[in-house]
């Protein structure tokens, strides 16, 4: 749990950042692949040309939620550091959020099907989405309320955690999120081996609404956000929110009856 790496002179190697870069790269090769063996001729070009765009709409819209919805009482007390991403305080959701917003725009330009490329990206998702939650416990963000137990994670000295809660064991809700987005990833290959196929459009709902459940309840765990109506931090509304469009998607494509080739993972 170390928030450097180490400096080069006065400029410090974040662990935070590097793992937050590794976390998009290897997501990206993951969704590469994906269109280069089971998309249409030609995905892997639009690819390229949204990667960059979906890394900025992803990070300014995963800022944007942090800070507005999430710790806006510690932003507007400290606007200097709105701008300091490198320092984390990124939403998952909302970085999903600006690179959807990216991505639709540049696929209705291109008179491209969303649906298509938002399956072939959802297992890059998860698994960037794992590797990011390392890069929130190196850092000793994103953390969980204290387990009043004996058994916890200690978080040490000179991380957020250790600020807010001192030497308590809290929950390691961080980890566990990131080894159910792994979990997710795994059901998601083992669900796409149905013989018949699934409509254009199920990987995504998949994530839309599978994640987001798992997600909710993770946030009871959480000690680092604060508590609106029910108890519920923004994540858990965002969670919901999110639950009921994939619901809603999800019944309209399943009665829309329009299939492509599906996106399957089938043996040789």
């Amino acid at each position: 749990m170390h928030s450097y790496w180490f400096h080069i002179g006065a400029f410090p190697v974040r662990s935070y950042s590097t793992i937050f870069a590794l976390a998009f790269l290897l997501g990206l090769g993951i969704t590469l692949y994906l269109a280069k063996v089971r998309g249409n001729p030609g995905d892997s070009e639009h690819w390229w040309a949204l990667a960059p765009l979906c890394l900025i709409g992803g990070v300014v819209g995963a800022r944007f939620w942090q800070v507005f919805f999430f710790d806006f009482g510690y932003y507007a007390s400290h606007p200097g550091q709105i701008l300091q991403v490198w320092h984390g305080g990124l939403s998952i959701q909302g970085g999903i959020a600006g690179a959807l917003a990216a991505s639709i725009i540049y696929l209705w330009r291109k008179r491209q099907s969303f649906l298509h490329f938002a399956d072939i990206a959802t297992p890059g998702i998860l698994l960037g989405q794992s590797i990011g939650r390392d890069a929130d416990f190196m850092n000793g963000s994103a953390f969980g309320a204290p387990t009043h137990q004996g058994f916890g994670v200690l978080f040490p000295p000179g991380t957020l955690a250790y600020e807010q809660y001192g030497h308590q064991p809290l929950w390691p809700a961080v980890i566990w999120e990131g080894q159910v987005d792994i979990v997710l990833l795994a059901l998601l290959f083992v669900i796409l081996q149905r013989k018949k196929g699934w409509p254009l459009g199920f990987p995504f709902v998949y994530y839309l609404v599978v994640y987001n459940i798992c997600r909710f309840f993770l946030e009871i765990l959480r000690g680092d956000s604060p508590r609106g109506v029910f108890g519920w931090d923004a994540a858990q509304w965002t969670a919901l929110a999110t639950v009921l469009v994939g619901l809603l998607l999800g019944v309209w494509i399943f009665l829309k009856e329009k299939r492509k080739t599906p996106l399957g993972v089938q043996g040789e």
